[in-house]
């Protein structure tokens, strides 16, 4: 079997471009705001690229750089400023926080109009109602990404593995929403799934989306099934000569041959995220003009 090979970073070009030529139209450039606390090498890459993707669509953006011993009432003053800010159509607060600060406060103290991550319980809530604001980049990027392809998901069968508010659960109510781009049948598994393989292995998708690497082979994906991998693991790799690689929560190497399509790992959904956030700002932006904010 042939399978295709879901690669993010052509539909992410096509995204970026068409954003680049409407912000070259627009009266002014939205604005993305990053609140990044402390040293964690994960995040300090992550913002890295939200930076250039900024620089390549013309965007206003800015970078918050706070110490790990920031405290608790600086963050939210930082956030406070950022949502009387006026240039500012977009806030995003990079995660994992240091363990001394609360993180779900924190997100809350974001205006819900200005949260292009999708993470505030109103948007949430407005995703859960069928009327979505901002939707969560990643499940966001999964979607365009199977619509870029030809996947069809009404009337499919898909298994999710892992039920985090980033991914899974978002990922989960989009799915099953009206519309050419739902209308699809959901299990959400986790860690307490019983017959995890038996609803995997029934399924027309697979979203692999727990942190686990290859933890997901071919005992759990059956033969012509469509397979996401959202993880992104860093495992010992002695043949490299960083001593490491990245592979997913599916086994790629076990399955590739017998599937209808797999993202790869790196270079799948990754491309795809950034490209959301990058949207959704510019929604925001639109948005916040007609409301005169």
């Amino acid at each position: 079997m042939e399978t295709l090979l879901l690669k993010g970073k052509p539909v992410r070009d096509q995204i970026l471009e068409k954003l680049a030529e409407q912000v070259r139209k627009a009266p002014r450039p939205p604005g993305l705001a990053v609140i990044l606390v402390g040293l964690d090498p994960a995040s300090a890459v992550y913002v890295s690229h939200k930076e250039k993707g900024c620089r390549e669509v013309g965007f206003h953006h800015e970078t918050h750089k706070l110490p790990c011993e920031a405290t608790q009432d600086e963050v939210i003053r930082l956030v406070d400023k950022l949502n009387a800010d006026d240039t500012i159509d977009g806030i995003l607060i990079q995660l994992p926080l240091p363990a001394s600060l609360d993180q779900d406060r924190i997100l809350l103290r974001v205006d819900p109009r200005k949260d292009v991550d999708g993470f505030h319980p109103e948007n949430l809530g407005r995703l859960v109602a069928g009327s979505p604001r901002f939707v969560s980049c990643t499940p966001k990027g999964i979607i365009r990404l199977l619509e870029h392809y030809g996947i069809q998901l009404p009337g499919k069968k898909v298994a999710i593995v892992g039920r985090s508010v980033i991914v899974g659960r978002p990922l989960a109510l989009l799915l099953s929403l009206k519309g050419p781009s739902g209308n699809a049948t959901v299990t959400l598994c986790h860690s307490g799934t019983r017959d995890l393989s038996a609803i995997t292995f029934s399924s027309d998708i697979v979203i692999a989306a727990m942190g686990s690497a290859r933890a997901l082979g071919e005992m759990e994906i059956a033969p012509g099934a469509v397979v996401v991998d959202v993880g992104i693991n860093r495992i010992e790799a002695p043949d490299r000569k960083s001593g490491t690689r990245l592979v997913g929560d599916v086994n790629f190497p076990e399955v590739v041959d017998r599937v209808a399509a797999i993202t790869p790992v790196p270079g799948g959904v990754g491309p795809m995220t950034i490209a959301m956030l990058l949207e959704n700002t510019w929604e925001a932006m639109l948005r916040n003009m007609d409301e005169g904010i």
